[in-house]
This record gives structure tokens, C-alpha cells and sequence, in this order.
């Protein structure tokens, strides 16, 4: 007997993959496919609790869902055409130019890079041993 629960397993596991999707690609029709993978996981769990709660709600929702993703698939194919021919890549952190003004490039982060060397920190004296003090021969006395 299939659950609720196993609905919304499968759609939290959708959401889930497209949003580590999203997150970690740097194509943007990737991106915008795990987008819509996000999208049809939360179309699931509406179903799922329309059908189990004996209401169209759920189906209501839906229909609102996969509108939406209709109307983001044209603009966003027309988009990736518009980004693609200007600059002859697809890749999200080569439009640094697209930013709004005043704001700093973002940098990526390599996180396998092998960390830069430190610089040496000051050394403190040992416990116990009087730095060396100057000495206040020829200074003015008040």
C-alpha cells in the first residue's frame, strides 16, 4: 500500500536533487533543468495531499505550477539564446557584467586549491622574560 509519505519522500528527494543541482552547476541550462526538477517535486507533494485529502486543491495548485514552468521555459530558452550569442557561453560566472552596478565581481572558491602559504606570525617572548624596554635617557622631563 503506497502512503502519503512515500509521495512526499519521492518529492522532497526531486526538490532535493534539483536544488543540489542548481546549486552546484555553473551551466545555466542546467541550472534552469534543476529548476524545474524543484518544481516537480513540490507539483508532487501538492497532488499527493489533494488525493489523499479528498479535494482538488491539490490539482488546482498544480495546474498554477506547471503554468508557471511553461512561461519560465520560454523565457528562460529565450534567455540562454540572447546570453549565448552575445558572449558565446552558457557558463553563469562569465556574466559578471550582468550584475547590478556598483557591486564587486563575485570570485569563485576553490575548494581543492592547495592553501596559500601563511605568513610568519610574531613570536612572543618566553613567560617569565622582560622584553626589552626603552630607555628614557634624553627624554624630556615635565
Amino acid at each position: 500500500m503506497i502512503t502519503l509519505g512515500h509521495f512526499l519522500a519521492v518529492g522532497a528527494i526531486l526538490f532535493g536533487l534539483g536544488l543540489i543541482g542548481f546549486l552546484t552547476r555553473r551551466n545555466l541550462i542546467t541550472m534552469f533543468l534543476s529548476a524545474e526538477m524543484m518544481l516537480q517535486g513540490v507539483l508532487l507533494n501538492f497532488l499527493a495531499f489533494g488525493y489523499f485529502h479528498g479535494n482538488l486543491t491539490g490539482q488546482v495548485f498544480a495546474l498554477f505550477i506547471i503554468t508557471v514552468a511553461a512561461c519560465e521555459a520560454g523565457l528562460g530558452l529565450a534567455l540562454f539564446l540572447v546570453l549565448y550569442r552575445r558572449g558565446r557561453t552558457l557558463d553563469s560566472s562569465a556574466w559578471q557584467n550582468v550584475r547590478e552596478a556598483g557591486l564587486p565581481p563575485t570570485v569563485d572558491v576553490d575548494l581543492f586549491a592547495e592553501p596559500e602559504p601563511e605568513e610568519a606570525m610574531p613570536v612572543l617572548p618566553v613567560a617569565g622574560r622582560k622584553p626589552g624596554a626603552p630607555s628614557l635617557e634624553g627624554a624630556n622631563r615635565v
